[in-house]
């Protein structure tokens, strides 16, 4: 069995411990202290002998060595025990009452001479190096000509004097036993509450509640805080975790984008949120007030048929409305106590979203069912050949190889398209300047102009900069010349020049003279795979996607595009990019 002190024995042994300490520090400190003053007091009837040395040596005009001889006549009034030495401003020694100057060495390097050499004055208490006597010594420069230096041995003189009176001493032991007494008698006192709280924490345990827990070591009273914490932290944990877990179901309801309700089994709400009673209304035929309404609206009969029902195999319900425009999914969950949950859920966009993929997903099969039927039926025709028919064969090689380019191009488009929708962040944005990145379009398309006696003139600053992805921008300039290239005629002229820049943002003006576009296509040609007519992007080549590439592009950089037709002829773009970081 291991031994341990009760708590009342370790209190009085730890706060018996901590005033001695207590009390030891404080007479240290005081005898420190008093100390210090008489050090003072001792230090300043010695600077009063320097001084009286000083003043006799003035008065007498005595030089050091020659007049030596006189300053015996001194040693009458000075102390017996006193010793001085007089020291030049290099540290020589020029007369010692008890020693014999000629055989002392230089001492500059004393501490006392050092402290005197910076403040005026400095003292120090230490051994004799010539006579091996522990002195308090005291130094004061002089004119900075000569160092006056009185000594009184330590052990004679000054340490009787430094050390302090023991009055002060007995105070404090005298206040330890005071102390002691009193912690002896709080100690029992406290220990029979210790025997009243542990009583107490049978009965917490029993079921009596209390606002109060106690945090002790391993003792006693560690035994009853054991019993008050787990029953009181239970009961503080459990009202954490219900308040916790309310708050996250009023925040859910609060910032969901779904119309929540809960009512009781006779139909009375119990919460809804904001999106709920507006939903109601969008659904309802006339201004809703009150969230129970939906119980009498005949857009809900399937609702509250199931909520009738009196032979449902399961507690959830969905259903959907359409009204005015908008599509709601509706939901109803029936908990074990009879109430019951409804959720409303506007899938208007999702809906958009899923038809508008639904149709690209056709555009993009009936757009690769082109090439790919062609680049079958060239394969099958070359299988078919005279192997030695190589004139032939070559032929549909090379038609299927444009095919495969053709294919290529919209894979890629459709990628970069796909990209800019949905993965926008992926794109590194930077400070572009415009004028190189349209130099390096304009070379890397030259050969194209030169084919097709086209000039491409760029009007651009060598300032003009936008923030935004490099990769974009340059996809968005190029698809503008390409679409001119494919579409407007041979031997035409593209202009591309930024006609206005402000504070907050940057114009360009994109034009060919070509054959433009008929007014009743121009809103619709950012559309994708939209053709002016059927047979134009196949007798192109093009993909159809790269004017919905360019305003896609221009979008994410928070920018705005518009197209029409030029009196003297041709297409024109007006593009805005802001100047703020997208």
């Amino acid at each position: 069995m291991s031994f341990r002190l009760s708590y009342r024995k370790r209190i009085l042994l730890y706060f018996s411990v901590i005033i001695a300490v207590f009390t030891a520090g404080i007479i240290l400190f005081e005898q420190k202290q008093v100390r210090h003053e008489r050090t003072k007091s001792l230090e300043n009837m010695l600077d009063g002998n320097a001084g009286f040395i000083h003043r006799y040596i003035k008065g007498r005009h005595i030089v050091f060595p020659d007049s030596i001889q006189r300053m015996d006549e001194l040693t009458a009034y000075l102390s017996d025990n006193l010793r001085l030495t007089i020291i030049d401003k290099t540290g020589r020694v020029m007369y010692d009452n008890l020693l014999d100057e000629k055989r002392m060495t230089n001492h500059t390097d004393r501490p006392e001479i050092q402290k005197a050499m910076v403040s005026g004055s400095g003292s120090n208490i230490r051994m004799s190096d010539s006579n091996h006597i522990r002195y308090l010594y005291y130094a004061r420069n002089y004119d900075g000509a000569y160092f006056i230096r009185v000594a009184l041995p330590y052990e004679v003189e000054v340490r009787p004097f430094l050390n302090s009176k023991n009055s002060f001493m007995y105070f404090i032991i005298l206040f330890f036993i005071v102390c002691a007494l009193m912690m002896f008698y709080f100690a029992n006192k406290f220990s029979k509450s210790i025997k009243e709280l542990k009583e107490f924490a049978v009965n917490l345990k029993n079921g009596r509640p209390t606002k109060t827990a106690f945090e002790f070591p391993d003792d006693e009273v560690g035994e009853v805080s054991a019993e008050i914490v787990e029953n009181y932290n239970l009961l503080k944990e459990n009202r954490k975790k219900l308040a916790l877990e309310r708050e996250k179901l009023i925040q859910h309801f609060q910032f969901s984008e779904e119309g929540i309700a809960i009512f009781s089994e006779e139909r009375k709400k119990i919460y809804a949120n904001s999106h709920f009673l507006q939903f109601l209304n969008v659904i309802a035929d006339k201004p809703v007030l009150e969230d129970e309404y939906l119980f009498s609206d005949p857009d809900f009969e399937e609702i509250v048929a199931f909520l009738a029902s009196a032979d449902r195999t399961e507690n959830v319900f969905s259903t959907r409305i359409e009204k005015n425009g908008k599509q709601f999914n509706i939901r109803v969950i029936i908990f074990e106590d009879k109430n019951f949950e409804i959720y409303i859920s506007d899938i208007t966009k999702a809906e958009k979203r899923r038809l508008l993929k639904q149709e690209m997903t056709n555009n993009i099969a009936h757009e690769l069912r082109t090439p790919v039927t062609s680049i079958r039926g060239y394969l099958e025709t070359i299988l078919n050949l005279d192997p030695k028919d190589t004139d032939r064969q070559q032929v549909f090689i090379d038609r299927a190889y444009v095919q495969t380019i053709r294919l290529s191009e919209l894979i890629q488009d459709i990628s970069m398209l796909t990209k800019i929708e949905e993965a926008a962040d992926r794109f590194v944005k930077e400070p572009v300047f415009i004028k190189l990145l349209l130099d390096e379009l304009k070379s890397d398309l030259a050969h194209i102009f030169l084919e097709k006696n086209t000039t491409f003139t760029i009007e651009v600053a060598d300032s003009v900069v936008i923030y935004g992805s490099r990769t974009l921008l340059y996809s968005i300039f190029r698809n503008l010349v390409e679409n001119s290239l494919a579409y407007a005629g041979k031997s035409i002229q593209i202009v591309l020049r930024c006609y206005m820049e402000t504070d907050d943002a940057v114009y360009f003006e994109f034009h060919d003279n070509g054959v433009g576009v008929e007014e009743k296509h121009l809103v619709k040609i950012f559309e994708r795979f939209y053709r002016v007519n059927e047979g134009r992007t196949r007798d192109t080549g093009g993909s159809g996607l790269g004017l919905s590439i360019v305003k896609n592009a221009v979008l994410l950089h928070k920018g705005n595009i518009v197209a029409k037709n030029r009196p003297e002829g041709g297409l024109l773009f007006l593009i805005t990019f802001p100047k703020i970081k997208a």
